[in-house]
């Protein structure tokens, strides 16, 4: 027996958390009996209905994907430019994006149908870390990098301590490679934290999620997650360190 919202985030329907809002607004029915208590448990064999509709439980599937600047890291667009899910045309299960990466920035991003999974890997709580190439706009200094170390007051609230190091310097272009990893996931947070010392973002990239890097990818190629890089980043999630 699972809980109810395990089972429709494993299912697809959404993240654990969405599918406990779904759950206490009664759009939810096990049996066809509407249900509103997240205690609720259920085996294989109860009917699940949500907002009239069956769920039906998928293979979990898991992508690393090299996303390229300029697409949007959605399921779909209501704008109709092109999103992280095209680069999947041959995928019949349907998979969404873990977290979010902006629109200009590249870099690693998981896809999956797992909405427990995608929840381990995205809420700031479990402290999965995600490192970042900047190259900045002016140089910072020592004492500016050591406040974003600190953490730093944006505004929405201070941003947890970072690890930052400079990469290399161009005095002539007065810009600068920095290397910085964060365990949070706010919106353009990494932007927004170069801006908070005066050193704006030309370009970023996100370089590690976790244990996995876009090593033998280029832009805008995918290969799935192995078993053991699941397990991994579950294990991380769940204790801190590497499985």
């Amino acid at each position: 027996m699972e809980r109810l919202q395990k089972v429709m985030a494993q299912a697809g329907v959404a993240s654990r958390r969405k599918s406990e809002d779904l759950i206490v607004a009664g759009k939810v029915k096990v049996n066809g009996e509407t249900v509103t208590e997240l205690g609720t448990r259920v085996s294989l064999a109860d009917r699940i209905e949500v907002e009239g509709v069956q769920i039906v439980k998928e293979e979990a599937i898991y992508y690393l994907l090299y996303k390229p600047r300029g697409i949007i890291s959605t399921a779909n667009d209501e704008k109709g430019r092109k999103t992280v899910v095209d680069f999947f045309p041959e995928v019949e299960e349907r998979i969404y994006p873990v977290g979010r990466l902006d629109y200009d920035t590249s870099g690693i991003i998981i896809m999956t149908n797992d909405g427990e999974f995608a929840y381990l890997m995205t809420h700031p709580k479990f402290e999965i870390k995600k490192t970042y190439i900047a190259k900045t706009k002016g140089i910072p200094r020592r004492e500016d990098l050591r406040k974003l170390e600190r953490g730093i007051k944006l505004e929405d609230g201070m941003t947890a301590p970072a690890r930052v190091k400079t990469i290399s310097v161009d005095q002539k272009a007065k810009a600068a490679i920095i290397e910085i990893t964060i365990h949070e996931g706010r919106n353009r947070q990494v932007r927004r934290m170069f801006d908070a010392i005066g050193c704006p973002v030309d370009s970023l990239k996100r370089e590690q999620f976790g244990n996995l890097t876009t090593r033998g990818l280029n832009a805008g190629e995918a290969r799935p997650l192995t078993i053991h890089e699941v397990k991994q980043l579950r294990v991380l999630a769940e204790t801190g360190k590497i499985g």
